[in-house]
C-alpha cells in the first residue's frame, strides 16, 4: 500500500479549521448573538433544579420527542410483504425523511415512492398525483401489491384514498386485480407504532377479503397446523432469525406476518433488486385458518389483534417484546400452549447457559441505577430484564406511552412490574415526556447508565452518563440490528452489551492499584 494517504477530514475536524472558525465569527454581526458569558450562564441554568421544575411545567412546546411519524411505521409494515411497494401520498420531502430514517438504522436502501404533492395539490387535492403516481410506480417497479399511506398534507385537505384508488382503476392507471391497500396515517397524531399497526391490519384485511376464503381456525391441510407470528415494529432483523430458531426447535409450522428482515438485511451480490423476502401474499388469507396467532408487541399491534380475534375468530396470545429469561419463558409457554408441543430440550439447555452468564455478571450489575427510553413494548421488556439481573430502573420515559391493552394502560403495567421487585422501588414512569425532560432528570438525579436509541446520546453526553444503545433508531453504531435481543440468545446479547459497558467504565475511571486485569 502506498505511504501517501488522502487526508479527507470529516465534519468533526473540518469545521475546527481556522477558515470555518472565522466564518462563524463573521456571521455573528448579523445574528445579534449572546455573549460567551451569557451562553455559559444559560447553560448552567439549564442544569439547575429550578430549571428542572420549569421544564416539567411546560405545556406549549415539545422538544425532541422520542417517537417518529405514522407513515414511517406504515412503510416498514408494507416492506414486510413479498414484492410490495410502499407509496407515500404526500410530498417528496416526507417520503425522503421516512426512507432515510430506516436506511440509516438498517444501513440498507429503503424502496418507496411518493405522489409528490406540492402547493397546487394542497389547494386542489391530490387526485391527479395519486393516479399518475400509481401508474408510473407500477410500470417502473412492477410490484405485486402497493401499500399507500398518507402524510399530514393529504390528511389535512381530506383526500379520500379509497375513492382515489378506485378512480385510478377506472382510468386504467392500474389493473383491476392489483392489490392496492391503504392506511390513513397522519403524522400529527400517533407515532410510528400506530402507523405500523394501521398498515399491517389493513394489509391482512384486504388480502383476506379479496381471497373469498372463510376463516376456520385450526382447519386445512397445512394452514390448520400453522402458527401465525407477528413481531411488530421490529428494529432488529436478528429477532426474525431468533424467532425462527425457536419455532424450528419446536418443530412446528408457522407464518411470519410482516417479515421485513429480508428487505433490511439483503445480500450484496453486485446487483440491486427492489424486493427481498417478505410474507408471501398467498399465505395471508391462509393465515386465517391457523391454530392461533402469537403477537410479540401487544401495545403496538392493538388494531391488528382486534381484527384477528374479531374477523378470523382466532386465539391470540399477546405479550410485550420478550427480553430476558422470564419473558422468554413466557414466550415458550405461549408457543407450547398454542401448538400443544412441549418445550424442546435444546431451549431448556440454552436457558441454563444464560442463567450461568447472569451469575457471572451479577456482581457488576447489581444495584446499578439505570434510565430507560423507548416504545411501550420495548420498555416493558427492558424493565423486566433489568429487574431480573438486579439493576434498578429510575427514570423510565415513553413519549408515545399513552396506550393501553385490555383496558390496562402502559403506565399502569409498567408501575405494577416495577412494584413486583425491590429493585423497582425508586422508579418513575414518564408518559408523553420528551428527551429534553430526560436531560433534566439525568443531570439532577444522576444514574449509572441510560438505555435507549441514538437520539438519547445528547442528553447522555450533557449529563456524562454512559449510553447503551438499544431500540430504534440506532444511527451512530453499525450492525447492532443484526444481533437478536429476544429469546435466551437475546438475553445473553443484552447482558454482554451492558456488563461490558460497565467494565469499560471501570477501566476508564480507575488506575494504579485499582486497575484490575481480570474481572
Amino acid at each position: 500500500m502506498s505511504k501517501e494517504r488522502l487526508n479527507i477530514p470529516d465534519y468533526n475536524t473540518l469545521f475546527t479549521e481556522e477558515r470555518f472558525v472565522q466564518q462563524r465569527e463573521n456571521k455573528k454581526q448579523f445574528e445579534a448573538p449572546c455573549s460567551a458569558q451569557e451562553t455559559a450562564e444559560a447553560l448552567a441554568y439549564s442544569k439547575s433544579a429550578e430549571y428542572l421544575e420549569k421544564n416539567f411545567d411546560r405545556k406549549a412546546v415539545v422538544i425532541n420527542p422520542h417517537k417518529a411519524c405514522q407513515p414511517l411505521g406504515a412503510m416498514m409494515a408494507a416492506l414486510g410483504f413479498e414484492k410490495t411497494l410502499p407509496f407515500v401520498h404526500g410530498s417528496q420531502g416526507c417520503n425522503s425523511y421516512f426512507r432515510s430514517h430506516l436506511s440509516r438504522h438498517f444501513k440498507e436502501p429503503t424502496p418507496a415512492v411518493s405522489s409528490s404533492m406540492t402547493e397546487d395539490a394542497a389547494v386542489f387535492g391530490g387526485l391527479s398525483n395519486m393516479v399518475d403516481g400509481l401508474e408510473n410506480a407500477v410500470a417502473l417497479y412492477k410490484p405485486d401489491m402497493v401499500a399507500v399511506c398518507t402524510t399530514c398534507m393529504a390528511e389535512v385537505i381530506g383526500d379520500d384514498l379509497s375513492a382515489f384508488i378506485g378512480t385510478a382503476r377506472q382510468k386504467g392507471a392500474i389493473a383491476q386485480d392489483l392489490p392496492v391497500t391503504f392506511a390513513n396515517t397522519p403524522s400529527f397524531i400517533g407515532s410510528h407504532t400506530t402507523g405500523y399497526d394501521a398498515m399491517i391490519k389493513n394489509i391482512l384485511s384486504q388480502l383476506y377479503e379479496r381471497s373469498g376464503l372463510q376463516a376456520a381456525p385450526g382447519t386445512g391441510e397445512e394452514s390448520g397446523e400453522k402458527l401465525n407470528v407477528l413481531l411488530g415494529f421490529e428494529g432488529y432483523t436478528g429477532n426474525f432469525a431468533e424467532i425462527r430458531k425457536i419455532l424450528n426447535a419446536f418443530d412446528t409450522k408457522y407464518t411470519l406476518l410482516g417479515d421485513h428482515s429480508g428487505n433490511f438485511d439483503s445480500p450484496a451480490t453486485g446487483e440491486y433488486e427492489y424486493y427481498y423476502g417478505g410474507t408471501k401474499l398467498d399465505d395471508v388469507p391462509k393465515a386465517a385458518n391457523a391454530l392461533g396467532s402469537l403477537v410479540l408487541q401487544k401495545y403496538t399491534l392493538k388494531k391488528t389483534q382486534d381484527f384477528i380475534k374479531g374477523t378470523w375468530k382466532q386465539q391470540v396470545s399477546a405479550m410485550s417484546t420478550p427480553l430476558g429469561v422470564k419473558a422468554t419463558d413466557k414466550l415458550l409457554e405461549a408457543i407450547s400452549e398454542l401448538t400443544g408441543l412441549p418445550v424442546p430440550a435444546s431451549l431448556i439447555e440454552e436457558r441454563g447457559r444464560v442463567i450461568d452468564a447472569y451469575t457471572d455478571s451479577h456482581p457488576y450489575l447489581h444495584g446499578k441505577r439505570v434510565s430507560l427510553v423507548g416504545d411501550p413494548d420495548l420498555l416493558i421488556g427492558l424493565i423486566g430484564f433489568c429487574l431480573e439481573v438486579g439493576m434498578e430502573p429510575v427514570h423510565i420515559l415513553c413519549s408515545n406511552g399513552d396506550v393501553e391493552y385490555n383496558d390496562v394502560k402502559f403506565k399502569e403495567e409498567a408501575e405494577a412490574l416495577l412494584a413486583s421487585s425491590p429493585f423497582g422501588s425508586e422508579a418513575t414512569v414518564y408518559v408523553g415526556k420528551d428527551l429534553w425532560h430526560l436531560r433534566s432528570l439525568l443531570i439532577n438525579d444522576p444514574v449509572d447508565l441510560v438505555i435507549g436509541s441514538s437520539h438519547v446520546k445528547f442528553a447522555a453526553k450533557d449529563s456524562n452518563t454512559p449510553l447503551i444503545r438499544v431500540g430504534f433508531p440506532i444511527f451512530d453504531r453499525h450492525h447492532m440490528h443484526r444481533n437478536p435481543t429476544i429469546g435466551y440468545q437475546g438475553a445473553l446479547n443484552l447482558l454482554t452489551l451492558i456488563v461490558n459497558t460497565v467494565l469499560e467504565q471501570l477501566d476508564n475511571n480507575n488506575s494504579g492499584f485499582n486497575y484490575d486485569l481480570v474481572r
